[in-house]
């Protein structure tokens, strides 16, 4: 197990908060419909709102049904599967896994904009009984989505329901590249795949207007890789928060340093 990370004085005094914050699923719903407003058709696989969607059974052979063959080698690995952008349904892959978070997601997406998965990750952040930290690359941060996200924490202070994101860069100052997940401490998913449209392939390969990048997502549940990945991606979000701080940036809101009397 990977231990959480320490949280900055802004964080403690919000997490004391959370003590007596009780979760409102109708205001959480009213929020996310606000900054991120539900599609027009949501993916079959989607499970906001069902009592029994998590991930507590979750397994690789779930996914089998978004290949394009519907299935599994006889040989394929127990713990690692490779999925295809304009092959395989890489929006409904992430859909399913996402959707039943209902512990834990640690996040670092390069850039996305999509609106299924737009709402259920508003709609997770806003549920005070999932820990949520989200580090996203400033040089996206411009995007409508990421913007909406800001916007809400600005508004109605994330870090009180227990998600904390950031926007930065690398450890060296680059862009922060990393289009990965662990969703619940039981899935893990990375790969070249951003949360776009063209990215993600979305749509019907064959039929008008279908974009799809040559792309890959990867979701495993080797319990090392998992570990190994979320410590980096905590490390990743740490940073970001120092780069932040440096910028004069608590929180995702300019603060002034008070003077030591």
């Amino acid at each position: 197990m990977v231990n959480k990370p320490k949280l900055n004085a802004a964080h403690s005094r919000n997490r004391d908060k959370d003590v007596t914050r009780k979760f409102d699923p109708s205001q959480a719903a009213t929020l996310a419909a606000k900054y991120a407003p539900k599609p027009n058709v949501a993916s079959s696989g989607n499970a906001l709102g069902e009592p029994n969607g998590n991930l507590q059974a979750f397994a690789l052979p779930d996914l089998a049904q978004f290949t394009k063959e519907g299935s599994y080698s006889n040989d394929a690995s127990e713990d690692f599967h490779l999925f295809y952008v304009g092959r395989d349904n890489v929006h409904d892959i992430l859909v399913y896994v996402l959707s039943r978070v209902t512990v834990s997601l640690y996040l670092n997406m390069y850039s996305y904009d999509d609106p299924e998965l737009n709402n259920i990750l508003m709609t997770k952040a806003l549920d005070p009984t999932v820990t949520m930290l989200i580090t996203l690359d400033k040089s996206q941060s411009s995007s409508s989505t990421e913007k909406a996200l800001i916007q809400a924490d600005r508004d109605h202070d994330l870090a009180a329901y227990n998600t904390h994101f950031v926007i930065g860069d690398s450890s060296t100052g680059q862009i922060s590249h990393t289009k990965g997940f662990v969703a619940d401490n039981r899935a893990g998913g990375e790969g070249s795949t951003n949360w776009s449209t063209a990215g993600e392939g979305i749509g019907t390969p064959g039929t008008p207007g279908y974009k799809a990048q040559n792309n890959t997502q990867s979701i495993f549940t080797d319990p090392d890789t998992i570990s190994r990945f979320q410590a980096e991606l905590i490390a990743e979000h740490m940073t970001a928060e120092h780069q932040a701080a440096a910028r004069g940036i608590e929180g995702n809101k300019p603060y002034t340093k008070k003077s030591k009397t």
